[in-house]
């Protein structure tokens, strides 16, 4: 029998295990919910954002990554702790998620894409990496620095809510909020629009002060929330 809890149901504890367990599809990366990636290691390795993991089974260890070289090491420095990653190696079954925030999980066959190193929640070790800097944007700008994933296997992102994407064609750029901005195709071109005003002086900037354009043909991944990331000292 259920009983009312608040303006909740209350349902008998096997009930709750029931409807909450493990779903097992089978796929060597997959979603448990919007908001919970399962990833599945045998003998292998993986990079996660630092502090994703919420739970595994089996033998896994975990080390902050290096940055693979003094290039990347004072970029990713540069970046503070939103370039952060940890190496997850051996055999198990990897459970990550960030803030509550909606997982999508996309594969790469050959491809690029750009992902805000906020949004970036987990990477296959058969992509190479980089860490760009937005075409004219400075540390006013937030850094606006995005990780450059290439090759084949994958990536997840996050959201707040439901992402929308949008669409660039050639003579028909896009302009965006940074904060609102989660990934971008490659072959796209993208500088920063500045927009110095009362406001800025005032200590009000925001989205409307700094924004992203985007040139050429390809998409851009939005989500419904302007995430404020604080600078700090990598």
């Amino acid at each position: 029998m259920s009983d009312s809890v608040g303006a909740g149901v209350a349902v008998r504890l096997g009930e709750f295990v029931q409807r909450h367990a493990q779903q097992d599809t089978g796929g060597t990366w997959q979603l448990e919910s919007k908001k919970m990636l399962e990833i599945h290691l045998n003998n292998g390795r993986v990079f996660t954002k630092l502090g994703a993991m919420v739970g595994y089974y089996g033998d896994l260890k975990f080390e902050r990554s290096g940055y693979g070289g003094a290039g990347k090491f004072l970029k990713a420095a540069a970046t503070g702790e939103r370039a952060a990653t940890t190496q997850v190696t051996g055999s198990g079954i990897l459970y990550c998620a960030d803030q509550g925030k909606e997982i999508s999980i996309l594969y790469l066959e050959n491809e690029t894409i750009f992902v805000n190193g906020s949004d970036c929640l987990a990477y296959s070790d058969s992509l190479s990496w980089d860490i760009v800097m937005t075409g004219g944007a400075g540390f006013m700008a937030g850094g606006l620095f995005s990780l450059k994933l290439s090759g084949t296997g994958y990536v997840a992102i996050t959201t707040h809510g439901q992402p929308l994407v949008l669409g660039v064609a050639q003579g028909q750029p896009l302009f965006t909020d940074p904060n609102a901005t989660v990934a971008w195709s490659d072959g796209l071109q993208t500088t920063v629009k500045t927009d110095v005003n009362l406001k800025t002086l005032t200590g009000r900037a925001s989205g409307e002060t700094f924004q992203m354009r985007f040139d050429g043909q390809g998409f851009v991944v939005l989500q419904p929330f302007e995430e404020v990331v604080q600078q700090t000292n990598g």
